[in-house]
């Protein structure tokens, strides 16, 4: 089946290309964002991947249609950047990832945890360049603290489950109760009471509107002051002005996100050597107790090896008529 995979970094290439040999689809590789102009790319093509910060709106949808396409697979489990109902309306289905190595995610937000407690990035600095001082560089056992968990579903309670390993007490809140999480020794509270009691907060939850900068400036002023917030989930959760207002004047003790509200025109590319005109990412940037990754909570060996693979195997599926387990639900 011919597929236009868009956002295609190497590493797509190769994976996606491992997945794809005894299935044999044509794969045409862009490294361009799907947007309006770069939509005719796919011209000819009856099914488009795509990840998490290309377009697929209504006019997007519309042009991918007019031009014969009938799939979108998005490499992610995420997939707000479609429009679900506009693609119904147009005949064209829309397949996910809906399970990949949470454990990917989970390591990696306790990892930003530490870090930014920790100050491990900045005495890494220090010491390459000579100074092994630890002004500054003073942190907090979590031995003994409280971890709020926002969304715990299967990333959600595997944080959960290692934040009580290292004897954390851990909140939860979620409309729906995850009975791995109570079994990780989890606790189910009100949202304010989590936001209050909590010593950290870790964001594990999808992007809708319902969850759309859940943590703002009304949030955060009812938070533990001096608390450290972790987002490895989707960038609009958090309303990052409100944050850096957090931050100056120290309600907020610690920042760290693998995703930001503005990352589509700043993650997966190179620029180094460029001028970045986002004020909020560079004011961000410049504060010691913020750390900023870009979107790499799911990268390891085993969690992209599964993303391909269930990409591929929709597609096969799409073009054999088989149902689609992997099907977002319609809009």
């Amino acid at each position: 089946m011919k597929t236009a995979v868009y956002s295609a970094r190497r590493y797509d290439k190769t994976m996606l290309g491992r997945a794809n040999a005894g299935a044999g689809h044509e794969l045409r590789f862009f490294e361009d964002r799907l947007t309006v102009s770069t939509a005719a790319l796919a011209e000819g093509c009856e099914a488009v991947c795509v990840f998490v910060n290309d377009c697929a709106d209504a006019e997007v949808l519309g042009i991918l249609a007019r031009q014969g396409t009938r799939l979108v697979a998005t490499r992610s489990t995420g997939y707000n950047q479609i429009d679900v109902a506009a693609a119904e309306a147009l005949g064209i289905a829309v397949v996910r990832v809906t399970d990949y190595s949470p454990h990917s995610v989970a390591e990696f937000a306790v990892g930003l945890l530490l870090a930014v407690n920790r100050k491990i990035a900045r005495a890494s600095t220090r010491t390459r360049d000579g100074n092994f001082d630890l002004e500054g560089l003073m942190g907090f056992d979590l031995h003994g603290k409280t971890v709020g968990v926002i969304g715990t579903g299967k990333i959600g309670a595997i944080f959960g489950r290692i934040m009580a390993g290292f004897g954390c007490t851990v909140l939860g809140h979620d409309p729906f109760v995850n009975p791995a999480f109570d079994q990780a020794g989890g606790r189910y509270v009100p949202v304010e009471e989590l936001l209050a009691l909590s010593d950290v907060v870790s964001l594990h939850c999808p992007l809708l509107e319902s969850t759309r900068h859940i943590i703002n400036a009304g949030t955060l002023a009812r938070a533990k002051r001096g608390g450290i917030l972790v987002n490895t989930s989707r960038g609009g959760l958090v309303d990052t002005n409100a944050a850096i207002e957090a931050l100056k004047t120290g309600q907020l003790g610690g920042l760290a996100i693998d995703v930001y509200e503005q990352e589509a025109n700043l993650f997966f590319q190179d620029l180094s050597t460029t001028i970045i005109c986002d004020d909020v990412i560079q004011r961000l940037v410049s504060f010691p107790n913020v750390i900023v990754t870009g979107h790499q909570a799911f990268f390891t060996v085993e969690a992209i090896s599964q993303i391909m693979q269930t990409t591929i195997d929709s597609i096969g599926a799409f073009e054999r008529g088989e149902e689609l387990l992997n099907r977002v639900p319609r809009g």
